[in-house]
């Protein structure tokens, strides 16, 4: 797929409205009147539900490749987390996730880091590219499950509901910090990782792509940030693979292991054990 093709790809006219909504209303909260501390504490805490329990302990390590087991009670809590950073369901998430470690960086990939930085950051989503098309084949083990479709159907409604919550809580400062500018925060930490971690940084090993580590990724996506580590070995829940690679996430399965609920830990060099 060329640059040219990809120009000519209709417009997702329905994520694109969507995001020029969420990161106009984000900027709401920065108004004199919406400032609150304990707001921005309330956004901090929902980042880390949602950003690093969600999406990168849940909807990534554990669900698209099965680095770890959890008990099922616990793997729905932690994609129910995921399903609140409101980044489609994560059947359609999981899927597209497969799918770019299937074709990283090459034309069939969605956000393929040759075609720019924007296009690999966000600019593949407000298009309607074919792998959305595509992601059947990836995703046979989670399709058919209740609570997956319950979440992949319902994850614009929870928001809703929780952004009720929230307001009932602590107002329209509660529901703009922890609702909107939370979401514009996680999109763009999860989004770095496809575009940032393709382009800057330094690469440990020579994988068949532009993966490289960069740690102030890593900051900010709880242990994302070391991808040319996790594409040399996508099963290992560890990304921080030296001892200065500091990974956040792989510190919170190491203690979900030693407290009996993570299992099947999988790591370089002890993939099979």
């Amino acid at each position: 797929m060329t640059a040219v093709t990809t120009e000519r790809l209709s417009r997702d006219w329905v994520t694109l409205l969507f995001m020029i909504a969420v990161h106009s209303i984000a900027a709401l909260a920065f108004l004199p009147s919406n400032f609150s501390w304990t707001a921005i504490g309330v956004a901090l805490l929902l980042h880390w539900f949602t950003g690093c329990l969600g999406i990168t302990l849940g909807w990534h390590r554990l669900v698209s490749h099965r680095s770890f087991t959890v008990p099922k009670w616990l793997e729905y809590f932690f994609v129910f987390c995921g399903t609140l950073a409101c980044q489609h369901g994560p059947i359609m998430w999981v899927g597209l996730h497969r799918h770019h470690h299937a074709y990283s960086d090459q034309s069939l990939d969605h956000h393929d880091s040759n075609k720019g930085f924007w296009w690999s950051h966000m600019g593949w989503m407000l298009r309607d590219v074919p792998a959305k098309d595509e992601v059947t084949r990836f995703i046979r083990d989670i399709k058919d499950d209740p609570f997956y479709l319950f979440c992949e159907r319902f994850f614009l409604p929870l928001q809703i509901a929780l952004g009720v919550v929230l307001y009932a809580l602590g107002g329209w400062p509660f529901v703009l910090w922890g609702i909107f500018v939370r979401l514009v925060a996680v999109y763009h930490c999860t989004w770095l990782v496809n575009s940032a971690t393709h382009k800057f940084g330094y690469r440990t090993f020579e994988t068949d792509d532009k993966s490289t580590n960069c740690w102030w990724v890593a900051v900010v996506t709880y242990g994302e940030g070391w991808h040319n580590n996790h594409h040399a070995y996508q099963y290992s829940a560890r990304h921080g693979l030296k001892w200065w690679e500091i990974d956040m996430t792989w510190l919170t399965i190491r203690f979900l292991e030693l407290v009996g609920l993570a299992k099947k830990v999988k790591l370089v060099g002890a993939a099979d054990s």
